[in-house]
Order: C-alpha cells, then structure tokens, then sequence
C-alpha cells in the first residue's frame, strides 16, 4: 500500500511521463518552441504564462474508489485497540490543459500529450520506481517545490493494484461549471482518471491468533409459520374459539414449527416442549401461570447447537402470532349497605386468576340473572377497579400481582347478578346451564 504521498507521486510520475515524452518526440522540431510541463491551477496559469507554450496537467477532483471502498473501515477491538488498516482507495481525476504562445501551438501540444497518456494506459512499478528513485534527476530551476525530493517515501510502486490511466468525457453543463469556478478563460484540455490510489496508514495491529481447526457445518434453515392459536383443556381436545384461561394449553398449528432445538416464547416466557407435544405441524404447550391476563404474544423459536461442546444459538424464529388471555372469576361476594327499596352500595369482593398486575386496568360487568330483580326492568353495572399504585407518590417497588380486589359500588338495584372482569380489555368468560344461559358466576346484593 502507498502512504498519503500517492497523489503527489502520480502527480510527479505523469508529468515526468510527459516531459520526457515530448523530448523524446523532439516537440521543439514543431516549430513551438521550448515548452514546460506543470501541474498548477488554471488561474495560476493565467498569471504566470508569459506567452510560452506549456502543458499543465492538474488534479482538479478526488473521489473514492467505488470497487475498494466496501472494504472497510479502521477498527478496533473491545479494549479499543487498532485490528486492522484497511486502505483508503482514491480516484484521481486530471485536466490536461494546452497553453500556445501562438495559433496552434496549443493544439499540438494537446495532441502529444493525449498520444503519450494514450500509449501509456498503465504506470508500470519500473516506470514510477524510475521516475521516484533519484531526486538529483530533478533539474535546477524546475521550479518543483523541495518536498517532491521525498516523494520516493511514498512507496507507490509497492502497492497492490497498478495505476490505470482511462479518458474521462465531461458534458458541457460540468465543462461550464467547472471553468466558471476556476475563474480563468477556457482552453483546450481532455479529462483522465487515474485509478486506483491504495492509501494506508502504517500502525501497529493487534492480530489474532491463526485458527486451530475448522468445524464446518452445513445446515438448511427452514422458515417456521404459526397460523393458528388454538387451546385445549386438560382431558379433552382442541376447540376452535374457545376463551383461553389459565390451566388450558396453548395449541400452535403452522408449518416447519419442529427444528433441531425448538421452544416456544409465551409473553417472554420460553417452554421447551417434547415427545408428542412437538410435531412439524403442531405444538402444544401450557399456559405459563405467571402470565398476565390481556393481549400476549406467542412465537417459535429454533436453535442450532454449534460449535465443540455444542452451544445452542437462535438462528430462526417463526412470526409472532397473539391471543387473549381472559381471566377467570373464581369466587364473588358482596358487602352492602342499604334496606328496603333504598339502591345499595358497598364492597365487591373478588378472587382472579391469573393474578392482576398493579399497572393493569381492571373493571367489573354486573348483570341481573334473568328474572332478578323481579318485575323490574334489567339494569346493568360497570365499576372501574381503582388504581392500587397512587401516581402522585409512588412506592420505591410496585406491588405485587394481586388475586383478590375490593371493588366499591354504588347506586345497584338489590338482586342476583352476573360477574366478570375485565383485565386490560380481556373479559372472564361465563358459565352455562344445560339451556345454553348463562348462570355463573353470580353473586347476591340484598
């Protein structure tokens, strides 16, 4: 690779090319005169040209390298040290403008010097090692400044790709553009890039130690898809659209659901199921008892052991399916305040599961059974749980999930009701008699 004197070598090298090239083509035998070959800008050559001919050829654009630039980055390890130098590969874009001291001087100095980078497409390393090697070849009174004595430092000839020349076509809007930013009149020229200029820093690296053995595996993935969630009773089989509480199991139907090793991530709860339970098309597994009632998310997730002993690692999951956890009401009661025909307010008393998280919005449904309260119309109840977290001061841990709330009510018809909870949105399911109405849980408010 070449230091960050690579561009000011490519620079040197072509303008040796060129100066060479005319004195071997005896271009004072044309009639133009001693010339002299620069690489300053166009507006400095306005100021400087003195009527002679002179050939300049200036790097007016870097860009970077468009087939080494995915390289890479410098990096480093965990402990911040440098692991490798990958280069900074550049573009070199030139103009070979033509200045004649008379008509057609400039013409003629531009067509030798695009026939001596036309039969030189390639710097070859002998070329740029001859042009580099001896400062004391550079002429008294070149007017190159010093530090191109140390240009052979630059290592150009070394570097892993060689230096192409390729003519470059510029459209007229680019051509205008570019002569109106370097504020000098247009002359003749031809564009070139010069490709590719390898670039890299000489720090130490950190290397790692070379690799023991090989332990190659090939393995074809396969895509899990969960299409259906389905739950079973302890007992019984699966029922399409049945509530899915606490108890059941869930049952996964899909495709590819069985990999080498395969567990099932409930709500951020992970199971390993086995034996019948685990089928390509079918996974069954229980309902995690710590889960929350509500919304939950379900997902497949296959490992690969890899690796001397072998280590499991997460290589496939399957898309995340959900289903509605509901609660379930197990036990109701009421203390109430009030007689005769007076409404009656007090306290519901009610056991749940799965237990209630603390930030959980908890509401309690009460339906009169039917004929109760008799000869009356069916009047219906909604009581919001309150809070138990109190936002203004907050404790230092929350509380824990509970199974037994305190319910305040109000303004209730006395009579025999229907209970169910709803837990972020999830209702308790209701029970049915041998009719198909419903009949539990109920609780009395006399």
């Amino acid at each position: 690779m070449s230091t960050a004197l690579a561009p000011a070598s490519v620079t040197f090298v072509l303008i040796d090319l060129l100066n060479n090239g005319l004195i071997d083509r005896d271009i004072s035998s044309t009639g133009v005169g001693e010339v002299t070959v620069t690489a300053l800008p166009p507006d400095r050559m306005e100021l400087l040209n003195q009527g002679q001919s002179q050939l300049d050829l200036f790097l007016w654009q870097v860009s970077h390298n468009a087939a080494w630039r995915n390289v890479g980055y410098p990096s480093r390890n965990a402990q911040g040290e440098r692991i490798d130098n990958p280069p900074l590969a550049l573009d070199l874009h030139y103009l070979l403008v033509a200045y004649g001291a008379q008509p057609l001087h400039a013409e003629i100095l531009l067509g030798y010097g695009m026939q001596l980078l036309h039969e030189t497409p390639v710097l070859t390393r002998e070329a740029i090692r001859r042009s580099l090697a001896a400062p004391t070849q550079v002429a008294v009174g070149s007017g190159l400044p010093p530090t191109m004595l140390n240009l052979y430092a630059s290592e150009l000839a070394e570097q892993i790709e060689a230096i192409k020349i390729a003519p470059e076509t510029l459209g007229a809007d680019e051509l205008s553009k570019m002569w109106t930013a370097f504020q000098a009149h247009y002359r003749p020229h031809a564009a070139y890039q010069v490709s590719v200029v390898l670039i890299e820093r000489r720090v130490s690296t950190k290397a790692a130690l070379p690799v023991g053995s090989r332990r190659l595996r090939a393995i074809s993935l396969q895509s899990p898809v969960i299409e259906r969630v389905l739950s079973r009773k302890s007992g019984s089989d699966v029922i399409t659209d049945q509530p899915i509480v606490v108890g059941d199991s869930l049952v996964l139907v899909g495709a590819q659901l069985r990999g080498e090793q395969t567990t099932v991530d409930v709500g951020g709860i992970e199971l390993a199921p086995s034996g019948a339970d685990l089928t390509p098309s079918r996974i069954v597994v229980p309902v995690p008892s710590t889960l929350l009632a509500g919304l939950q998310s379900v997902q497949v997730v296959q490992r690969i052991a890899l690796g001397t002993p072998g280590i499991p690692h997460r290589v496939v999951e399957s898309n995340v399916a959900t289903f509605t956890l509901r609660p379930t009401l197990s036990a109701a009661s009421a203390m109430v305040q009030g007689t005769g025909a007076d409404l009656r307010s007090g306290t519901l008393d009610v056991t749940v599961d799965p237990a209630v998280g603390p930030g959980q919005q908890v509401a309690v449904l009460l339906n009169p059974l039917p004929g109760s309260p008799p000869g009356a119309a069916a009047p219906s109840y909604r009581f919001v749980v309150p809070a138990r977290v109190d936002l203004a001061s907050p404790p230092s841990s929350p509380p824990a999930p509970a199974t037994s709330l305190e319910v305040p009510f109000d303004g209730v018809v006395a009579g025999s009701y229907l209970v169910r909870i709803q837990v972020d949105g999830a209702e308790s399911p209701l029970e049915t008699d041998a009719d198909g109405r419903y009949s539990g849980p109920a609780v009395d408010i006399p």
